[in-house]
């Protein structure tokens, strides 16, 4: 069963790359991100492989919104996942800024 989970995506300009049916890896960086390396940890893990784009939600497009994404960090994309990958992305968005890779 899979189910539309909304991510933060540290950088924007790489979520403005992505359109719905994209195949993305989705990465977490930086502290929480469990890398497994050695002090200073500079990899990442993934925690969403081949999840697929949903939408794009056009709200950073607005000039309105420019500051409000820029305050929060980031932009959203909405991903269809398992339910289980669901549950990790919404922990490493926690705890980890969150990277794309396109297939």
């Amino acid at each position: 069963m899979t189910v539309s989970a909304p991510v933060r995506i540290a950088d924007a300009a790489a979520v403005r790359l992505l359109r719905p049916g994209d195949r993305v890896d989705v990465v977490a960086a930086g502290p929480g991100a469990g890398d497994g390396q050695e002090s200073g940890g500079r990899g990442g893990r993934v925690v969403a492989a081949g999840a697929r784009v949903s939408s794009v939600p056009d709200s950073a497009e607005s000039a309105e919104s420019a500051g409000e994404v820029a305050a929060e960090g980031g932009a959203l994309v909405v991903l269809s996942v398992p339910r289980e990958t669901a549950a990790r992305l919404a922990g490493a968005g926690a705890t980890s800024r969150l990277a794309v890779t396109l297939w």
